[in-house]
């Protein structure tokens, strides 16, 4: 449970406005409607099928079928001509989890659930599109908003970006949120540069000559050879990276053995590596490879190592972040208010839209321990306080206004 923060007994309301304040049961109804029908990556029919009848029903332009699932709905303001163009973006997949929390709302599909808040993301989105084509008179410009599939993986930002979702019109900048059980309701967290870490993985099979546990100089133990490698693993950025720059190898599987009495011939491993600082791309794949061949080659074993990049790391354009920080201020109304310094290793592939153009990344917070809404992401009993949901809305749109400004 989340209890890093105080609880948000008093969250001010009234800084959002009326009409965003009447859409809440809308949204609330949305949200939980997404949340019974989870779907996973680059599988979500049902979820693109409900966004499209609502942009449809709304008479919200927009293309279906993007990288299988994706869509993108474009919205122009009529309040004075300009040629700039926005981006909203919001990711609509959940995760292979079993649902435990008991709602009415719980999900319908077995072994599939929102544990990340993607649903929720989904329905700010659709209210944030909704108010936009409602008032386009009280906004410039032309504001697009992707909705993507498979953020969790394999990954939906990249083949959306390759199938043109950035052109026709170009994107100029663009922004998206995160619901973070890890901050109290209403809370934003928000800063430029580095938000999120990259992220990149590893599976490493260790190949060994197994016998009798009785005559270990007849074997060359894979296990004992794993471990020494677990280990040595953790002084590359102990001793290789700069004490400045944050990073972490995590180790998370480690198979081998049958039985207690028998060397393993083979043991297996699987591992992720994470870090802010875009110079690092490259290194760590260079220095695990040479850490594992160099104690390889000393045990007399050897092994076979795939190596892959997920995620470049999440960076936030200096003036963008402003442009969200200062939104932030006017709407949050909380005992912490904005965090100007939030910062996670967790991974997220908002990053390959911010590789193309300027924009910013930002939490809001949603957690709420006096109703038990404080379950950390990916628990089978995530949940999150539905008072974001309209927050939401309400910073999007006025980063909408103040960025065609």
């Amino acid at each position: 449970m989340v209890s890093t923060f105080p609880n948000p007994s008093s969250v001010d309301l009234s800084r959002i406005r009326l009409a965003i304040r009447s859409l809440q049961p809308q949204l609330v109804e949305w949200r939980r409607r997404l949340h019974q029908q989870p779907e996973l990556g680059f599988q979500e029919k049902l979820t693109a099928e409900f966004v499209s009848q609502k942009l449809q029903e709304w008479g919200i332009e927009h293309k279906t079928g993007i990288a299988h699932t994706g869509i993108v709905a474009t919205i122009k303001g009529n309040k004075l001509p300009t040629n700039k163009v926005l981006a909203i973006r919001a990711d609509m997949d959940a995760l292979p989890i079993q649902e435990l929390n008991e709602v009415p709302y719980k999900s319908q599909h077995d072994g599939v659930m929102h544990a990340c808040g993607h649903d929720g993301h989904t329905a700010i989105a659709l209210g944030t599109a909704y108010y936009l084509q409602q008032h386009r008179q009280d906004f410039s410009g032309t504001v697009k908003i992707i909705f993507q599939p498979a953020e969790e993986s394999p990954g939906g930002a990249k083949p959306m970006i390759e199938a043109g979702v950035l052109k026709n019109p170009d994107v100029d900048a663009i922004i998206g949120l995160h619901l973070w059980n890890n901050l109290p309701l209403g809370t934003v967290g928000v800063r430029a540069g580095a938000m999120m870490a990259a992220v990149e993985c590893f599976n490493c099979t260790i190949l060994g000559k197994g016998g009798h546990g009785a005559l270990p100089h007849q074997t060359v133990d894979s296990v004992v050879v794993a471990a020494q490698i677990v280990n040595a693993l953790q002084t590359i950025v102990a001793r290789n990276v700069n004490p400045i720059d944050s990073a972490v190898v995590t180790v998370g599987e480690l198979h081998a053995g049958t039985k207690r009495n028998v060397i393993a011939d083979t043991a297996r491993m699987s591992a992720t590596v994470r870090y802010f600082n875009p110079s690092l791309k490259g290194f760590f794949k260079e220095r695990v490879e040479q850490i594992i061949a160099g104690i390889c080659q000393s045990y007399g074993a050897n092994y076979d190592l795939e190596y892959w990049s997920l995620y470049p790391p999440v960076i936030n354009d200096i003036r963008i972040a402003e442009l969200v920080r200062s939104v932030a201020e006017e709407v949050v109304e909380t005992s912490i208010g904005v965090v100007p310094e939030c910062q996670t290793m967790a991974a997220e592939d908002m990053s390959f839209f911010l590789e193309e153009l300027p924009g910013c990344y930002f939490f809001l917070g949603s957690a709420n321990p006096a109703k038990d809404l404080a379950y950390p992401h990916h628990h089978p009993r995530f949940d999150f306080d539905e008072t974001a949901l309209a927050m939401g809305v309400e910073i999007f749109i006025r980063c909408v206004e103040k960025y065609f400004l």
